[in-house]
């Protein structure tokens, strides 16, 4: 790894640290700037006497300015989220690592699974290019490219748990992570699998191609070998975006299947007012994206030693 490579992923580090600063920032205070009780009970708000109380232990009579300041603090020096305002006793830390441990297997899996048959079905279609297998990949890859994550999870979970009862209609076990996992990874395998296709028949058509086949080189090895492996790029430079699709999609899909992970306790913390959880789990998936990008990048290189960082 040359002197250029380090510096530009110097450079990428201190922009992501930018990133996750900015959206610290903006969350914090538009958290603040909502109007209501974080603490009102079922719609009914605490006594005076007793939520002057709840506000001082968690530092919400300070101004918003020295509030933020703290926050900061405990961030960079003790990576400490604090306590959630609605989980009695409980650190936001010890509820994202619950919930992550969770959304992680949930989104490695449905990534895999749309890398491997996004891949495999985008090399079938460009292999038989115009023919009746080509066509009816591409009108599926249209319909799940166009259909909203929530839609796709809806149909799944009405057709094969609550008809055929195949799969159970929670994600708290493995086989109930069975539709989540197809719901996450139908929009990115279907963008793989156009992305495959389009990037194949541009391969197969350079002049290396032609020539690898001109020397007697086999079929399998011109397909796997030579073409197959340049026309991963561009499905490598989209596994960055697809993660971080993956990350936000499953906020939705984990309150259809009630899977408890990281999205679902978001999805709760806004609707409780739970700052402390806003925040932490907003500071996570922030951090997740940048990552996702920044590793993104760098795998550039390590496919296609031509492209250079900068």
């Amino acid at each position: 790894m040359n002197s250029k490579t380090l510096f530009y992923i110097f450079k990428r580090i201190l922009l992501a640290l930018l990133t996750v600063w900015i959206v610290i920032t903006i969350t914090f205070f538009a958290t603040r700037a909502i109007p209501g009780d974080p603490f009102a009970r079922e719609g009914k708000a605490l006594p005076p006497q007793a939520l002057a109380a709840m506000q001082e232990k968690f530092g919400l009579n300070k101004p918003a300015g020295e509030q933020y300041v703290d926050y900061l603090k405990d961030i960079v020096t003790e990576l400490d989220f604090g306590m959630s305002l609605k989980k009695d006793g409980r650190s936001v830390w010890s509820i994202i690592t619950d919930g992550m441990e969770v959304s992680i297997q949930l989104g490695l899996m449905a990534a895999a699974v749309a890398v491997v048959f996004g891949v495999i079905l985008g090399s079938v279609a460009a292999l038989r290019r115009n023919k009746f297998l080509d066509k009816i990949i591409m009108v599926f890859t249209t319909a799940f490219v166009s259909m909203p994550s929530f839609i796709v999870g809806t149909i799944l979970l009405l057709v094969f748990s609550q008809m055929l009862q195949w799969f159970p209609a929670n994600g708290t076990t493995w086989k109930g992570l069975v539709l989540p996992v197809i719901t996450l990874a139908m929009y990115p395998m279907a963008y793989i699998t156009r992305l495959t296709r389009s990037s194949m028949l541009d391969v197969l058509g350079q002049d290396y191609i032609r020539t690898a086949r001109a020397k007697g080189v086999s079929a399998p090895m011109v397909i796997f070998g030579h073409a197959l492996k340049n026309s991963l790029i561009p499905v490598i430079t989209y596994l960055g975006p697809m993660l971080a699709y993956i990350v936000t999609g499953s906020l939705v899909v984990e309150q259809i299947f009630a899977v408890p992970g990281i999205g679902r306790a978001f999805v709760s913390s806004i609707t409780n007012r739970d700052y402390p959880l806003i925040m932490g789990t907003t500071i996570v998936l922030a951090t997740l994206i940048v990552i996702m990008n920044l590793i993104s990048d760098i795998m550039y290189k390590v496919v296609d030693p031509r492209i250079t960082l900068e």
